[in-house]
């Protein structure tokens, strides 16, 4: 018997309107472009005679598999988003869409952030999730607040140095 784990908290269905749109041209591109050449090169595979033996038909039907797995997940997700449009009213405080740069306070290091949905998170850019302790913490502060976010390293104290929207909601 399996070991009975809560179920995962659900992320939030927003998203940026760049953000909507690269994921439908992703389920775009595997349904009507990526897909039909696996489904060809399995059935080329199968063709090949013992499947039991055959490296390319069980590479190709997992491809597919994971191919599957990732249409339903769009196909279902997709819908449930909801877009952020326009601007917030007060551009002085951070809200969804924001780009904003953060010193830490004990380092004087300063690191820049935007906070996007979790659909369109990426580290390299700095875009974090508005699920992330970090977007949590920071939330509702104006410029030259003091907060304090319960990272990894621990609980750190930061001042919120810059916000635009300018670059955050395209």
């Amino acid at each position: 018997m399996s070991r009975w784990r809560p179920p995962a908290p659900r992320s939030t269905a927003i998203i940026t309107r760049a953000g909507f749109e690269k994921l439908k041209a992703e389920l775009d591109h595997l349904w009507h472009t990526l897909r039909p050449e696996v489904v060809k090169a399995l059935a080329a595979a199968a063709a090949e005679g013992d499947r039991s033996e055959n490296a390319e038909y069980t590479y190709r039907k997992k491809q597919l598999g994971e191919i599957d797995r990732r249409v339903r997940y769009l196909s279902k997700r997709i819908p449930a988003l909801k877009v952020a449009e326009g601007l917030p009213a007060d551009r002085e405080v951070v809200f969804f869409g924001a780009s904003i740069v953060l010193e830490n306070v004990a380092s004087g290091e300063e690191v820049g952030y935007r906070i996007v949905g979790p659909d369109e998170t990426d580290a390299k850019l700095g875009w974090i999730s508005i699920d992330s302790p970090m977007a949590r913490a920071v939330l509702k502060k104006r410029l030259d607040d003091e907060f304090e976010a319960d990272l990894p390293g621990g609980r750190t104290r930061f001042l919120v140095v810059e916000i635009n929207y300018e670059t955050g909601m395209q």
